[in-house]
C-alpha cells in the first residue's frame, strides 16, 4: 500500500503541472508519414464528436524521425461506440478491452482513455466477487494488474502509461503534440523513465521491465538509475507475467535488430537468469561462451536488417544452439546415439523454457530439426543433397551453418559446397525464406469401399 500511495501522490503532483502543447511548426511530425488508415480513423472519430489522438510509440518514433511499425489511437469513445462506427471493428482483450480495426494490410489498435486505479476502485473489486457487477480493476496479492477497464481522461490515460517517452500524444484536431509529463525532455536526453514509482509500475506489470530493456537497446537510450535498480531487484518476478505475453516480448527483443545490446542488459539485470536459467548458468564465468553468443546475436541483428527477417526457430538456434550442441555431444560421448542425445537435450531445454515463456511446440520442433540437420550438411560429400534441400527446415539449417562458419571461424568447405550446389541446381533455392509453420503430413487417400447391395428376403 505504501508503493501505491507514493504512485498516487506522484500522479497528483504531475497533474498540477499543465500539459505542454507543441504546435505544428515546432515539431517534425507530418501527416504524410502517418498511415492513411490511421488518419481516416482519427478523422471519422473526430467527425462524430469524439476526441482522437495518436499515442504511444508511434508519436515517439515520428518525433525521432523513425518510421513507426504500427499506429495506436486513443479516444474518449467507448469500445461499443467504436464498434458501431466501424464495420471492420473487432473487440478483443480481457485485461484491456481494445478495438482492432482490420484493414487489408494493417490492423489498427484503438483504445478508450483510461486512468490508473484509485483505492475506491480496488474496494469495488473486492466486492465484485460477491456481486453480479463485473470488476473493473483487479490486482493479485502481489500487486500485479489482472483487469483494468477504468475509463478516464486523456491526461489520466497518458499518466498511466509505462514510460514518459510513450506518454506523448498527437492531436489530429490541430496537429499539435501534447506532453503530459517529461516525455519530450527525456526523449531529447535519451532517457527511459517510468511514470511514477518504478517498483510499483514494474510490479503492476513485470513485462514493463522487458520493454525498458527493449527501448534502451533499440533506441540506444539509457534506463534511469532508479528504474535500473528496480529492474535488477525485481527481475525474478518476470515469471509472473503470462507466458504468451513473454514469448511475444522476447521476439520483439531479439528479432527487431537489437538482440546484441538487449542480451547484455538482460544478463546484467538478472532477467536472463529468470527467463532462461540454464543458458545463464552456461555462460556464467565463461568469457568464451559469452563472446560466442554475442557474435551469434550480432549476426542475427545483421540478418534482421535484410529481407526476409529470421524466423523464431532460427533465433532460438542462434541463442541456444551452442549450449544444446555441447550438451548433446557430451551425451553422445557417454554412449547415447547422436540423434537421441540431441532430442533429449532439446526436450529438457523446451520444458524449462516453457515454464516461463510459451514457445509454440512447432517452433521447438523446428529448432530440433535445424540442429539435427547440421551433421548431414557438414558431411562431404553429402548424401542425397537434393533430398536434404527439399526438407522444410533446410533454409534455416543452412543459415545456421553459415552462422557457425562465420562466428566460430569453422572450415568453410561444406558451406561453399552448398552455395555452389544452389547455383548449379536453380530449382533448389538454398536461401529461400523459411516458413514458421511446419507443413502438415500428407494423408493417404482412402479408397472408397463399394457396398454390395442388400439381398432382400424372398
Amino acid at each position: 500500500m505504501v508503493g501505491n500511495f507514493v504512485f498516487f501522490t506522484e500522479c497528483a503532483m504531475v497533474k498540477n503541472v499543465e500539459a505542454r502543447i507543441i504546435p505544428r511548426k515546432e515539431h517534425r511530425i507530418s501527416q504524410k508519414r502517418v498511415s492513411p488508415n490511421a488518419l481516416r480513423t482519427l478523422y471519422r472519430l473526430r467527425a462524430n464528436g469524439f476526441i482522437a489522438y495518436l499515442v504511444g510509440g508511434c508519436v515517439r518514433d515520428l518525433l525521432l524521425g523513425r518510421t513507426p511499425k504500427d499506429f495506436d489511437i486513443a479516444t474518449n469513445a467507448r469500445p461499443d461506440q467504436i464498434k458501431r462506427l466501424f464495420r471492420n471493428c473487432r473487440l478483443i482483450g480481457r485485461r484491456f478491452r481494445l478495438a482492432h480495426l482490420h484493414f487489408p494490410n494493417e490492423i489498427l489498435e484503438v483504445s478508450t482513455f483510461r486512468r490508473s486505479a484509485l483505492p475506491s476502485d480496488n474496494a469495488d473489486t473486492e466486492e465484485a466477487g460477491h456481486s453480479n457487477r463485473p470488476s473493473r480493476h483487479v490486482k493479485d496479492e502481489d500487486g500485479m494488474v489482472l483487469v483494468d477497464n477504468v475509463f478516464g481522461t486523456p491526461e489520466e490515460d497518458a499518466l498511466r502509461r509505462d514510460f514518459t517517452i510513450n506518454a506523448l500524444a498527437f492531436n489530429i484536431a490541430d496537429s499539435s503534440v501534447i506532453d503530459y509529463s517529461s516525455g519530450l525532455s527525456d526523449l531529447q536526453q535519451g532517457l527511459i523513465r517510468p511514470i511514477g514509482d518504478p517498483r510499483v509500475r514494474f510490479t503492476e506489470d513485470p513485462v514493463r521491465m522487458l520493454r525498458a530493456v527493449r527501448f534502451a537497446a533499440s533506441h540506444n537510450f539509457v534506463i534511469e538509475p532508479a528504474a535500473w535498480e528496480s529492474i535488477c531487484e525485481l527481475s525474478s518476478i518476470i515469471s509472473r507475467a503470462a507466458p504468451a505475453r513473454l514469448y511475444e516480448e522476447i521476439q520483439k527483443l531479439f528479432l527487431l535488430g537489437s538482440a546484441r545490446p538487449a542480451f547484455s542488459l538482460l544478463e546484467k539485470s538478472g532477467l536472463l537468469a529468470a527467463l532462461f536459467p540454464s543458458l545463464s548458468r552456461w555462460i556464467h564465468g565463461n568469457s568464451h561462451r559469452l563472446t560466442l553468443l554475442h557474435a551469434n546475436l550480432e549476426w542475427l541483428d545483421g540478418l534482421c536488417r535484410s529481407t526476409p527477417p529470421p524466423s523464431p526457430a532460427l533465433f532460438l538456434a542462434a541463442l541456444f544452439g551452442p549450449s544444446l550442441e555441447e550438451e548433446a555431444l557430451a551425451r553422445h560421448r557417454d554412449g547415447i546415439p547422436r540423434q537421441q542425445a540431441l532430442d533429449h537435450t532439446c526436450a529438457i531445454l523446451m520444458e524449462e523454457v516453457s515454464a516461463a515463456v510459451c514457445v509454440p511446440g512447432r517452433v521447438g520442433t523446428r529448432l530440433r530439426a535445424i540442429l539435427a540437420l547440421q551433421s548431414s550438411l557438414r558431411r562431404m560429400p553429402p548424401r542425397r543433397p537434393a533430398s536434404l534441400a527439399s526438407r522444410p527446415e533446410f533454409g534455416e539449417a543452412l543459415a545456421y551453418l553459415r552462422l557457425a562458419v562465420e562466428t566460430r571461424r569453422e572450415d568453410r568447405t561444406s558451406l561453399d559446397w552448398w552455395d555452389a550446389f544452389a547455383l548449379e541446381v536453380p530449382s533448389i533455392t538454398c536461401s529461400e525464406p523459411p516458413t514458421n509453420e511446419l507443413p502438415g503430413k500428407r494423408r493417404k487417400k482412402r479408397r472408397r469401399r463399394h457396398r454390395r447391395p442388400r439381398q432382400t428376403a424372398v
